[in-house]
Parts: C-alpha cells; sequence; structure tokens
C-alpha cells in the first residue's frame, strides 16, 4: 500500500514538474532587473547603420541606466538577426564589456562621441569574463547576434544614426 502512495506521488511530482517547466518554455518575456519587460516582446527603437553594402536597419532595446545595463542580454536566448541591445552612455567612457552569463555568441560595437564605429568584438564567446573593450571614448555599444556584422559587411568607421548620436 505505501508503495501504491509513493508511486502516485511520484507521478504527480513529476506532472507538476511538466506543467512549471512548459509554463517557464512559453514565457515570451523576461523580467529585467527593475521588473521591466526585456526580450520578444520589449519596446524597441529603430537604429540604422550606414554601410559600404548600404544602411542596414535593426530593432533595438535601449539600456541607457545602470541596472539595464549591467543586465544586457544575460539569460536571453539567441537574437533574432534584425534585433539588438543598444546600451547608452550618457556620459562617454571607455567601455569594456564581458559575456558573464550571457548563454548566446555576440557581436558587439563599440560606438563614438560622433556616431562612428570605433572597433568591433565579433563572435564573443559566452559566459566568458574576459574584458572586451572599446579603442576609445565610446557614447554607445550595440549587441548583435555574433557573425552578423560580417554578414552585412558592417566596419569601423561605418556610421551609426540614432537618437543618441549627432547628426
Amino acid at each position: 500500500m505505501a508503495t501504491s502512495w509513493m508511486k502516485r506521488l511520484r507521478v504527480a511530482a513529476c506532472a507538476l514538474f511538466l506543467v512549471a517547466a512548459a509554463a517557464c518554455a512559453q514565457q515570451s518575456e523576461t523580467p529585467g532587473p527593475s521588473g521591466e519587460s526585456v526580450g520578444p516582446n520589449a519596446e524597441t527603437e529603430v537604429l540604422t547603420i550606414e554601410s559600404a553594402n548600404g544602411p542596414v536597419r535593426f530593432n533595438v532595446e535601449i539600456a541607457d541606466d545602470e541596472n539595464e545595463r549591467q543586465h544586457g542580454l544575460m539569460y536571453r536566448s539567441p537574437l533574432p538577426d534584425d534585433r539588438g541591445m543598444l546600451f547608452h552612455f550618457q556620459e562617454p567612457e571607455h567601455a569594456s564589456f564581458w559575456m558573464r552569463n550571457t548563454p548566446s555568441s555576440l557581436d558587439i560595437i563599440f560606438i563614438g562621441v560622433d556616431g562612428r564605429i570605433l572597433n568591433i568584438a565579433e563572435r564573443t564567446t559566452p559566459y566568458s569574463e574576459a574584458p572586451i573593450p572599446a579603442t576609445g571614448l565610446t557614447r554607445g555599444v550595440l549587441e548583435i547576434r555574433a557573425g552578423r556584422a560580417a554578414e552585412l559587411g558592417i566596419r569601423a568607421g561605418d556610421r551609426v544614426r540614432h537618437r543618441i548620436f549627432p547628426g
């Protein structure tokens, strides 16, 4: 009799686990560090890069406060080809990034005060804590899917058009 009761308890526990796992998998948004919505349904803005191959547009989430910049794309699934995250520094700085708790490889594009790309760290290593530095003073940093910059011909010196960059 005790064996039958324990068997039913195990089956119920497994069923409860499967229901919880399915609910987590169906979640389309992830709460950010301040409870804001981030992820596939987060609010985005259009950013354009003027490359030698012509203009390239991305829909970007904006990380413009310290909490958002610290969280970035941690714990997130791979980005679609047309999505990215733009880190906005109100005061220009010598930015350095890492990939802590970031499961997907990214291209990290460092953008100078004048809106031109300073350097690109291509195909960064997931979960790495190695510093990835800008080569100069940055106003913003754009993270996109790994390999996307090369696919689109995005290079250092290209101009980025977005409200946070002048001209």
